[in-house]
């Protein structure tokens, strides 16, 4: 069936944009990268990163959708590789860490908005919430309006920044400062956070397929939609840090007041509200995005009794989860109190224990069912995948060791891990009250 002949799917090109706003949206929120590790080592790191962490991640989810392109994404594949309990552990994890993402998003809103109105500081929990309710009842109408409103806001986004490369790179270069960041000297703990924040900027491909039965023709869409992102998520990134290090801007002025700031120093008043504009709907686009993808996922847990049943009841109009979207956003709600840097650990700490399992997934499927048409596949027998699946694994690992030694965030780091030991006792519980569900496949 072609794109054109697929009412109420959407369609390649935004499908691009809402990934681009799952993962991305933006350099918005890298500020406080350059702080840690200065501008080489923030170059270095938004370099390297993605090849050790997204790549990787960006394939496995290419392989397994085009296996599986049905919703429920990553759930759907633990369960029919690992069977039901893992299904739960990797649907319960990545609830839990999509909560803790999406409040990050109204927090940041108001974060640039105070550049262009200096009060509005004074009214955040009301914004937050306009923006996580206004953001509901969007995703309750449909999925065709997110696409439609994720292309319009990607263009938002991205033009400022455009200006922003044009005016750093035709004028000379400042005398770049010594690279000092807040936290001097660099160090193990230093270089742990510096991993988190760039992490979190690329995380989120596995999100954008937890609505592939709503999208027309998804292998085909999914495997060009996230090379379109990738190119421009690594490109905007690695223009923004070159474009720090050029103008020699000081980090704690960055860290601060975000790029706005970086605006108003190579284009006056008028390109840093421009810019800050542009976070405000960065943050906008994301939040929808990513509730768009975490909705779907209590919705496919329902429906195997491993959450209750009304989380899968559809609008009757609409026919979204209406419900998992109202339930969603309450969480978000009381988490907006928690600060930016809490939120990014707790964040990746839950993702990652998430995406560990579709690794896993992937190889265990390789095994039980090689045969298996896959329309991508990737081109490395077992041993080959076993080596490209422990980088991430082992980048994650990294990152989290930083955090355990680290002494200013022990708070965040040991809450993820108790959010994280909880899908324990919840499928115990689930166990007790439904005997029936045993931890095999349900095919």
């Amino acid at each position: 069936m072609s794109e054109k002949r697929a009412p109420g799917k959407l369609r390649l090109l935004h499908l691009a944009a809402i990934i681009f706003f799952t993962v991305s949206g933006g350099p918005y929120g890298l500020e406080q990268l350059f702080s840690l590790a200065g501008n080489d080592g923030a170059i270095i790191l938004l370099l390297i990163t993605p090849l050790l962490w997204d790549v990787p991640t960006i394939l496995t989810v290419l392989e397994l959708n085009s296996l599986m392109p049905i919703t429920g994404g990553y759930y759907q594949w633990v369960k029919h590789a690992l069977g039901i309990r893992w299904a739960f552990f990797e649907g319960w994890w990545t609830w839990l860490y999509t909560f803790c993402d999406l409040a990050i998003y109204p927090v940041l809103f108001i974060t640039y908005a105070a550049y262009i109105f200096p009060d509005v500081a004074h009214y955040k929990i009301p914004i937050c919430l306009a923006i996580i309710w206004c953001s509901a009842i969007l995703n309750i109408i449909g999925i065709i309006p997110v696409g439609r409103a994720s292309l319009i806001l990607g263009v938002c986004v991205l033009v400022p920044f455009i200006v922003l490369f044009g005016l750093a790179f035709a004028h000379p270069a400042a005398p770049l400062p010594p690279t000092r960041g807040i936290n001097e000297p660099y160090g193990f703990p230093a270089l742990s956070l510096a991993l988190y924040t760039v992490m979190w900027n690329f995380i989120g491909w596995d999100n954008a397929t937890t609505y592939a039965g709503e999208v027309a023709r998804p292998v085909r869409s999914y495997i060009i939609s996230i090379g379109i992102a990738f190119c421009l998520v690594l490109g905007i990134y690695t223009l923004s840090a070159l474009t720090v290090a050029r103008t020699g801007i000081d980090h704690r002025a960055l860290y601060e007041g975000g790029f706005p700031v970086l605006g108003e120093l190579l284009g006056g008043r008028i390109l840093g509200t421009i810019i800050a504009a542009g976070g405000m709907a960065s943050t906008l686009g994301l939040y929808s995005a990513v509730l768009l993808s975490v909705s779907r996922v209590p919705q496919v847990m329902a429906d195997d009794e491993l959450l209750p049943s009304w989380l899968c009841k559809l609008h009757s109009r609409f026919k979204t989860p209406y419900i998992s979207i109202i339930a969603s956003s309450a969480i978000v709600s009381i988490l907006i109190l928690f600060t930016f840097g809490d939120l990014v650990i707790m964040d990746i700490i839950l993702y990652g224990a998430g995406l560990s399992l579709e690794f896993i997934a992937l190889f265990a499927l390789r095994v039980k069912e090689p045969d298996r048409r896959r329309p991508f596949r990737i081109p490395l027998g077992k041993i080959g995948l076993g080596f490209l699946l422990i980088l991430p694994i082992g980048i994650y690992s990294v990152a989290l060791t930083g955090a355990l030694v680290s002494e200013e965030k022990p708070l965040p780091v040991f809450l993820a891990l108790a959010l994280l030991f909880s899908a324990a006792p919840a499928w115990w519980l689930i166990r007790w009250r439904k005997p029936h569900l045993a931890p095999t496949n349900i095919k």
